[in-house]
Order: structure tokens, then C-alpha cells, then sequence
């Protein structure tokens, strides 16, 4: 087991990605991802969303996942269509590409169902903007959404899924619906790391539009590497049990967000927060107890392993002067942190307490690390994280 340590400076300069000689096989990897919960509102009806994704890697061909997971109903996508984003809703000139299912422009998702596309010729930069647009002809009823998406999409009246230009997208929205995830073919080899956790990865308090998170800062590091990065958080998420909006239980969504993903070889797992502040425990009305949450991690662990893939546990970011900081609390953290650092039953780790915390106060965020909420950190505190992941781990 190898201990990451912290590694500062500036983040590094972009890498070109490799491309194959001509007549090499390519491999179909994730190259982005968000992790589905169930939906609120009436959703959408005769309206086209156009949904902006950020790349993780490149590649020559791209495909979307599309999920109805928490939709009550069937649900029909009238047309779709792919396309770099040039700025706003706009594409860029010659990139828009109509995106079929079998063959079909159209496509019916029963509910709690997915649906892979067909591949679609469009060359992909690492770190690009995508623009994913989706008519809905008929009423979704509650969509299946990622609600903190740190990302603007648009909405339009209409079917506009094939319109370059974005001026009939009046609307915006701060959620992505119905796009679980996006591929690439890939470079021969590549493969996905899987980060898996609670609002500290989706990004909460991260600046909005600008990739931030620290997944997104450890893909900047990854560039050229032959690993993307495909982040699997989801604000409020928890380890033991379900949390309405804030998704279901690490433990009933590790198969669909982990084991499911395209070309995965790696996890990295930090969650449990939540569970704490929560004081909720596996038993309905029963407070949690560090040794729950080493149990829930523990069958996690047993889980990936199963599978053959690797999984890195991170230590619990500090929660002073939080809306979670009780004695209790602190105490649980601590314990389950120790036992990150200690048992060996990760195959490795990665001390992110030990990086955001201030050495004048340990329970704290270092302010320059701090959003200000106590429990988040802000970009800085997300770029410090992803620096002081050890590229080791994911390479052996």
C-alpha cells in the first residue's frame, strides 16, 4: 500500500493525447459521467435541452448513455444531436452531428432503464466542451437529473436539437437530465479512473463553468497519460443510507456508477461525511458509528475487488466550524480516518485530511483551502487535493 503525500505548485501544463498509427484497434473508454438521481418538477415537454459536457479524453468516435433510472414512466427522445461547443449554446461551425439508437433518430426509455447510442464520427480533443442536445416531444414527467452540476446548460421551445446556432435557447439550467455518461474510442490501452464520493467530488462551492472539481484537476494532471477521469459524486450522497435527492446509498448505486462504467481500472472512494453529519446509521433511527461506516467502506472494497478493479480510499476532509462540527462528530471522523490510514484494506491511500487541514487547528479547513461553508473546500483547497494524489497508485 502506498501513502500519497502532497505535492504543490502550479497545475501542469497540458499534454497533447497520443494517436494511434493508422490500422491500430481503438478501445471504447468513459470519458465523462454523471451520476443519475431521481427528478422533482413536471420536467420537460416540446422542448430541447442542450446539455454541456466536459471531455476527460479524446478520441476519434463518441457515443452518449442516456438514463430514464428514476423516471415513473417511459419516456421518448424525438431526435439528438452532438457538437463541440464553440461558447453559450452556440457550436462550433461544421461539428453538429445527429446521433441515432439502433439506427433511429428516435428513441423509447422505459422506466428505470438506460440506453447506450449508436457511435458517432466526430473528432473529440481531450478537455473539450461538448454539446449534447435532446428533444423531448412529450411530457418526462420528474426527469432523472444530476442536480449540482457546476455547469450551465440551455433550454429551447421547440425542436432545435439540430440548430448550430444557440439563439433559441432562452433558457438555462444548472442540472444536467437524462445524460448519465459519454465515451470515446480511445487510444489502444486507455482505461477509466472512477471517482466516487459525495458533494466534496461533485465540486460543491467550485466556480461554476470553469472544471474546477478536483476530478477535473487530477484529468488536467492525467493528460497523455492514458487514464480519464469519470466523476461519480453526488451532493449529500452517503455511504449507509438513502438520502432522497441527494441519490441512494453508496452501497445501491456502487454496481450502475463503479462497476458499470466504460473501460474502469480504478476507484477513488471518499464519502462518509454525510453519514456523520447526519448521525444517520444503517438501522432506520439508529445514530451511525465509525465502525458502520468501516463496514459499509469494507463490503465496498470486497466489491470492486470482485471485479478486479483497484480502490484507493481517501480520508475525510475536516468539518470544524461546519454545519456538521459536534464532538461527536469529530470523534467519528477521526476514527474512521485512522482506520483509512492504518488497516491496510484499501489498496492505497490518499490523505486528504492531512492536505486541506490547518496545522493551527486540525479540525479546520487551511483557510486559503476554505469555500468559506467550512465543509467544502474551494478551488484552491480541489487543486491541492488533486496534487496530492500519488499518480503511483493509478499506474502499478
Amino acid at each position: 500500500m502506498v501513502a500519497s503525500t502532497a505535492v504543490g505548485g502550479a497545475p501542469r501544463a497540458l499534454a497533447v493525447e497520443p494517436q494511434p498509427a493508422v490500422g491500430i484497434s481503438r478501445t471504447w473508454v468513459g470519458a465523462w459521467s454523471a451520476a443519475p438521481v431521481t427528478g422533482t418538477g413536471s420536467g420537460f415537454g416540446d422542448q430541447t435541452l442542450r446539455e454541456v459536457v466536459h471531455t476527460t479524453m479524446g478520441g476519434d468516435q463518441v457515443r452518449i448513455r442516456l438514463t430514464n433510472a428514476f423516471g415513473a414512466d417511459g419516456l421518448v427522445i424525438g431526435g439528438a444531436t452532438i457538437g463541440v461547443r464553440a461558447t453559450g449554446a452556440t457550436l462550433a461551425a461544421g461539428t453538429e452531428r445527429p446521433v441515432t439508437f439502433g439506427g433511429a433518430r428516435t428513441v423509447v426509455l422505459p422506466a428505470g432503464s438506460d440506453v447506450l447510442s449508436d457511435p458517432v464520427s466526430l473528432a473529440v480533443p481531450v478537455g473539450q466542451d461538448l454539446a449534447v442536445s435532446l428533444y423531448l416531444p412529450r411530457s418526462t414527467g420528474a426527469a432523472t437529473r444530476h442536480p449540482l452540476a457546476m455547469a450551465t446548460s440551455y433550454l429551447a421551445t421547440g425542436d432545435h436539437a439540430a440548430d448550430a446556432d444557440g439563439g433559441a435557447f432562452t433558457s438555462k439550467a444548472s442540472s444536467w437530465y437524462l445524460i448519465g455518461g459519454l465515451d470515446v474510442r480511445a487510444t489502444p490501452g486507455t482505461r477509466a479512473v472512477v471517482t466516487f464520493g459525495d458533494s466534496i467530488t461533485d465540486g460543491a462551492q467550485s466556480t461554476v463553468d470553469a472544471n474546477r472539481r478536483y476530478p477535473d484537476d487530477l484529468a488536467r494532471r492525467l493528460h497523455g497519460r492514458g487514464l480519464s477521469v469519470l466523476n461519480e459524486g453526488i451532493s449529500g450522497n452517503r455511504v449507509l443510507t438513502d438520502a432522497g435527492g441527494s441519490g441512494v446509498s453508496a452501497q445501491a448505486r456502487f454496481d450502475r456508477d463503479v462497476l458499470g462504467q466504460t473501460g474502469v481500472r480504478d476507484v477513488l472512494f471518499l464519502e462518509g461525511i454525510n453519514d456523520i453529519g447526519h448521525n444517520a446509521g444503517p438501522v432506520s433511527g439508529e445514530p451511525v458509528t465509525a465502525g458502520d461506516l468501516i463496514a459499509g467502506m469494507t463490503n465496498l472494497i470486497a466489491r470492486a475487488h470482485a471485479h478486479g478493479l483497484r480502490i484507493t480510499g481517501c480520508t475525510l476532509t475536516p468539518i470544524g466550524g461546519s454545519k456538521y462540527d459536534t464532538p461527536e462528530a469529530e470523534q467519528k471522523r477521526q476514527a474512521v480516518n485512522a482506520w483509512i490510514r492504518t488497516s491496510r484494506a484499501f489498496d492505497g491511500v490518499v490523505d486528504f485530511d492531512a492536505v486541506t487541514r490547518d496545522p493551527a487547528d486540525p479540525t479546520r479547513y487551511l483557510p486559503a483551502y476554505d469555500s468559506g461553508d467550512h465543509l467544502h473546500p474551494g478551488d484552491a483547497g480541489y487543486q491541492a487535493m488533486a496534487d496530492a494524489i500519488d499518480l503511483r497508485l493509478l499506474y502499478r
